[in-house]
């Protein structure tokens, strides 16, 4: 699997941005999909993830602004992001792992497939 994230930006606080993210590949439907970040000096952290079932998750940093949705059909995840805060500001990932694999979604070691990632910076 192939990912490919876009979407990034400059926008002010309390603005909104959406990103996106194309995967290549089979069976992508199968996949429990994620929104990481990482900002400078800072590890990554989990943004939001995707089940295939259709379940969604969140940090509580983003519950409330963000939204994770997919389109099977055009083998991308999107993240919805509103009411944008200074902190938002990182370069962000989308991630993919196999609904069958272990670990805790929010955790970035248990996914195989990473994508580029995208910069958003929210100015103050």
């Amino acid at each position: 699997v192939q990912l490919q994230a876009s979407g990034g930006g400059l926008v002010q606080a309390g603005g909104s941005l959406r990103l996106s993210c194309a995967a290549s590949g089979r069976t992508f439907s199968s996949y429990t999909l994620g929104w990481f970040r990482q900002s400078p000096g800072k590890a990554r952290e989990f943004v939001a993830a995707s089940r295939s079932g259709g379940s969604t998750y969140y940090a509580d940093s983003v519950k409330g602004r963000f939204t994770i949705s997919r389109d099977n059909a055009k083998n991308t995840v999107y993240l919805q992001m509103d009411r944008l805060k200074p902190e938002d500001t990182a370069v962000y990932y989308c991630a993919a792992r196999n609904a069958l694999r272990v670990g805790s979604l929010m955790d970035s070691e248990s996914y195989e497939y990473w994508g580029q990632g995208t910069e958003v910076t929210v100015s103050s």
